[in-house]
């Protein structure tokens, strides 16, 4: 039984360092909340991000390369590391360079892009979604049905289908919108471990500060 044990821990450990950049199937693009992560999270540390006059609402999270199952992350890469500026360029999407670091270092070292070319296609699928109005003229917290959420981003984006997104939830809180693209950006069906669907009725949105 134990040369069993350790052949399986010895084949996890040659599949986690196999991961090569570049060797995927999809992207995930994720969307935060912003003013909901100030409040579970950003606030209790004195994030510049919840600061009021920033105005985010919905936020880059990161590009994520994705398999059919499964994802790879902090991938071995010849790419040099992002430079401050590249970083500090991101924050008007991301809220901060310190995301954008660490979303290169788990995730965009997989693409087997650059580090700006992956800063470049990050914001250009950011751009490429339409986040809806609708929130950002929420004047008070609101409690509604997380799938409330996804109805207005498929009215707000035609070209997506209800397999080609998500919305996640932290607790009670709308946490994530995560859209599903190919390598070219277009719309695909999400994995079904990207699926995450919350269930929420009476989901927390909190208004843009």
């Amino acid at each position: 039984m134990r040369w069993l044990i350790l052949w399986v821990l010895s084949a996890v450990s040659v599949l986690a360092d196999g991961e090569k950049a570049g060797q995927f199937d999809y992207y995930v693009l994720s969307l935060s909340w912003s003013p909901n992560w100030c409040e579970t999270t950003g606030d209790a540390r004195g994030e510049d991000q919840c600061n009021p006059r920033h105005d985010y609402g919905w936020i880059l999270h990161g590009l994520w390369p994705q398999y059919q199952y499964g994802w790879p992350s902090y991938c071995r890469t010849s790419e040099t590391p992002p430079s401050r500026r590249m970083t500090a360029e991101m924050a008007d999407i991301q809220g901060s360079s310190g995301l954008a670091w660490h979303q290169w270092k788990k995730h965009g070292t997989c693409t087997g892009l650059s580090a700006q070319n992956y800063f470049d296609l990050s914001r250009e699928a950011y751009d490429s979604v339409v986040r809806p109005e609708v929130f950002r003229r929420l004047d008070r917290t609101v409690q509604l049905p997380a799938r409330v959420v996804e109805e207005a981003f498929l009215k707000a984006n035609p070209n997506l289908e209800r397999d080609m997104l998500t919305v996640t939830c932290n607790g009670r809180y709308i946490a994530e919108v995560r859209i599903c693209l190919s390598n070219s950006l277009k719309p695909v069906p999400c994995g079904r471990d990207v699926v995450r669907d919350c269930r929420t009725e009476d989901a927390l949105l909190y208004a843009i500060r």
